[in-house]
């Protein structure tokens, strides 16, 4: 079979390639890879920034947002043939931490878990792929296709988890939400925060284009500009750009007792000990809570899972903006200006 790989620490070492089928080692379920969306996580893989092969191996099998159709579910009674499923990404550490060892694995204290695609276990950029069951996850199968969006949900659904919990150490009535970035995790952060029905304000650079008009459809308000000219003051904010002067703004215009939940994974830049003060300063002054949140658990996929199936597909599809073919996965993996989700389709759904 073939699949896309990748010499991790080396850039542009990916290749389509025949690599041996999995190992009944790797899982019991045997799954014929759909679907594998592209991320920034790819991208920086393949640039060689980092990610771990198997031990042993040289190479690794690229792709953690994967949408699989089931071949043979072996010997487990909660899978059939034909059903449409997804891979939870990350696996606990072998020790186990205590976060590990009661399932919050998206917790992980020492570092050691590993992680599909990206860090000692092959991704699912394969023609066919094995899991375990029990990281098996069923796909409501009137999304087709659209289940690939289901691991960028789980991201979301553990970031309003952090958010609603945080809330609950006093009172507070959350009313208005503001998402940074409008990409395929903020967009979907702006979908949920509208289903559970907050007053939503997205922000990004972009001023015209196919993200302006997802916001609007959704009914929430686009902004672009600064954080500071939105003309509201969010009770909570979804931060997914990464970008230090978007997550400074962030911090200083969050309301009173709020939450800035930071997703977005930036680079680079040199806060000085008077801004870092200042910050500080605001974030105490008002009660305010700053949050990292990244991956998920078994919890958060159920609730993602449901989360897509609730919501109007004719919105999900927009998110989709361009399909390659595993032989053309380059293109996949070059931005282009109005890209949202970018997915690598290997077979029919």
């Amino acid at each position: 079979m073939k699949a896309i790989t990748v010499e991790p620490m080396k850039s542009n070492s990916a290749l389509f390639e025949e690599i041996p089928e999995p190992d009944v080692r790797e899982g019991s379920l045997l799954v014929e890879a759909v679907a594998v969306g592209v991320c920034g996580t790819d991208v920086e893989i393949v640039e060689g920034k980092y990610g771990w092969a198997p031990e042993g191996a040289k190479r690794l099998v690229l792709g953690h947002e994967s949408l699989g159709r089931v071949i043979d579910p072996g010997y487990s009674k909660a899978f059939k043939k034909g059903d449409l499923v997804a891979g939870i990404v990350r696996r606990p550490d072998s020790v186990p931490c205590p976060a590990c060892a009661v399932g919050e694995w998206d917790m992980c204290r020492n570092g050691q878990y590993t992680e599909r695609g990206i860090k000692q276990i092959h991704g699912f950029m394969s023609e066919r792929w094995r899991i375990e069951p029990e990281y098996a996850i069923k796909v409501e199968p009137s999304l087709g296709l659209l289940g690939v969006l289901l691991e960028p949900t789980t991201v979301i659904a553990k970031a309003l988890e952090q958010v609603v919990f945080i809330g609950r150490r006093a009172f507070w009535e959350p009313r208005t939400l503001l998402v940074t970035g409008a990409g395929p995790i903020g967009l979907l952060a702006a979908l949920a925060a509208k289903m559970f029905g907050l007053d939503v304000h997205v922000l990004d650079r972009m001023e015209s284009g196919s993200k302006p008009d997802l916001v609007r459809a959704l009914g929430a308000t686009y902004h672009s500009g600064r954080v500071q000219d939105i003309g509201v003051v969010p009770d909570a904010i979804i931060e997914c750009t990464g970008v230090g002067q978007v997550i400074s703004d962030s911090i200083q215009a969050i309301g009173s007792s709020g939450t800035v939940c930071l997703t977005g994974v930036g680079h680079g830049g040199v806060i000085t000990a008077d801004a870092t003060a200042n910050i500080a300063a605001a974030a105490v002054l008002k009660n305010n809570v700053i949050v990292g949140s990244v991956n998920a658990n078994k919890r958060h996929w159920y609730k993602a899972g449901n989360l897509l199936a609730r919501a109007d597909r004719t919105w999900l599809t927009r998110l989709i903006t361009r399909i390659e073919r595993p032989e053309d996965f380059t293109k996949a993996l070059a931005r282009q200006a109005d890209d949202i989700k970018v997915v690598i389709q290997f077979a029919p759904v």
